[in-house]
């Protein structure tokens, strides 16, 4: 498993249930993890987690070498790695999106912005650790992205050709589709938070929170997002040359006129995985062996408990977040019923210098090394019980500026936080 975040701790949660899992290279707070070069180790299986080692083309050197890798080439992991690649695709696919444009230079793209209604998109097209998208109804503070992104200011090279998309409205949800290049087999839904505060307010973050499954949902839109957006983005790879074995994350917006495809990310949601993963009961290492080596098993099954995780982050996040925090009441809150604790961005030692090691996940204080911290899971029967443990939990944790939404999955149970 390679990768250090709270989606690697839960990845190798759920393939450990079958599996001797090696994590790399980790951090303090997940079992098994090891500082090694993920090229210098010896495993059946290979599931790279984070997008920039796989935009980096790791999966390609480890199939050069013969292993079996769950994971897109440097090839398809440009669907995350270039949005304006990943726009192009789509409109040759026939996949359902936003209106859009693509720039590189400031007065066009300020013209094209021009043309457009609240609320605004602006994306970097490269990488930015889930932090390059502007959503507004303010044509100021789009203007400022726009600026801002072009100029280098605000992601560098990422950010020097940017896409302006037309605001949708409607419910949010993300799919993760197991893929072997050809075929695809979708896992439970899910529906995350990507603003900082309640009420779906402040700025944009990497996550704030998750729940699963997604009351509004039923099978026959599972299967339209199957039919109508994976499968055809598949064939255009394929046509491509491009034989994706991987994961496809599919953020949607359920519109009035029906779904439209957000954006594609090539690795597992963070923190979609934590409420989703867990919620399988086939094996999670058998599905992702047999996508890797291009004959899908389509045979998942999952339980009908609900999952909710709540995202305890540092003081700051995501603009600048503070670290170096002791954190308390870890194991008050995995002794609640039901909860599990995944780590994210936590070291050994107040400076935040380890990130991982042969002792990581033994006993010791973990420190604040991160902006999201924690993400504190709770399962349960239906969603709101799923809910009340994970925020029994996230009450028995502390640190100084310890920020986090109390909102998640209040709306779907009919509550307000």
């Amino acid at each position: 498993m390679v990768g250090s975040g709270g989606r690697e701790h839960a990845l190798a949660v759920v393939l450990g249930r079958d599996a001797e899992v090696v994590v790399t290279p980790g951090n303090p707070g997940i079992p098994g993890s090891v500082d090694r070069d993920p090229e210098e180790i010896d495993a059946d299986l290979f599931v790279i987690g984070p997008e920039a080692p796989l935009v980096g083309g790791l999966a390609d050197r480890l199939r050069e070498r013969g292993r079996l890798v769950f994971g897109p080439g440097a090839d398809g992991a440009r669907l995350e790695g270039s949005k304006a690649w990943m726009k192009e695709l789509l409109v040759e696919a026939g996949v359902p999106t936003a209106a859009h444009g693509t720039f590189t230079e400031v007065a066009p793209a300020l013209g094209f912005l021009d043309t457009m209604t609240p609320p605004f998109v602006v994306k970097t097209d490269g990488l930015a650790a889930g932090k390059g998208v502007v959503v507004t109804d303010s044509l100021t503070e789009a203007r400022n992205a726009v600026e801002d992104y072009l100029s280098g200011t605000a992601f560098g090279d990422a950010g020097r050709t940017l896409v302006i998309e037309e605001g949708l409205v409607g419910a949010e949800l993300s799919v993760l589709a197991v893929c072997d290049g050809t075929d695809t087999v979708l896992l439970p839904e899910a529906q995350d938070f990507k603003r900082a505060l309640d009420g779906d307010l402040g700025p944009n973050t990497g996550g704030m929170g998750a729940y699963s499954p997604v009351p509004l949902v039923d099978d026959q839109l599972l299967e339209t997002v199957r039919t109508e957006f994976v499968l055809p983005t598949l064939a255009i790879l394929r046509a491509r040359g491009i034989d994706y074995r991987g994961v496809l994350y599919a953020g949607l917006m359920l519109t009035p006129t029906g779904p439209k495809l957000l954006e594609y990310n090539v690795r597992f949601g963070d923190p979609e995985t934590q409420v989703v993963l867990p919620r399988l009961t086939s094996s999670l290492t058998d599905l992702l062996a047999s996508a890797a080596a291009g004959q899908l098993d389509p045979s998942v099954t999952c339980t009908g408990d609900a999952m909710v995780t709540v995202v305890c982050a540092s003081e700051g996040y995501p603009r600048s977040p503070r670290t170096g925090d002791r954190i308390d009441g870890l194991e008050a809150a995995r002794a609640v019923e039901g909860v599990e604790v995944f780590c994210a961005g936590v070291s050994a030692d107040s400076a935040g210098a380890d990130s991982g090691g042969a002792d990581a996940g033994g006993a010791g204080a973990l420190f604040t090394a991160g902006g999201r911290v924690l993400d504190v899971t709770g399962r349960g029967a239906n969603l709101q019980q799923a809910r009340e443990r994970a925020m029994r939990a996230v009450a028995e944790i502390s640190w100084p500026g310890m920020q986090h939404r109390s909102d998640i999955a209040a709306a779907a149970v009919g509550e307000r936080p």
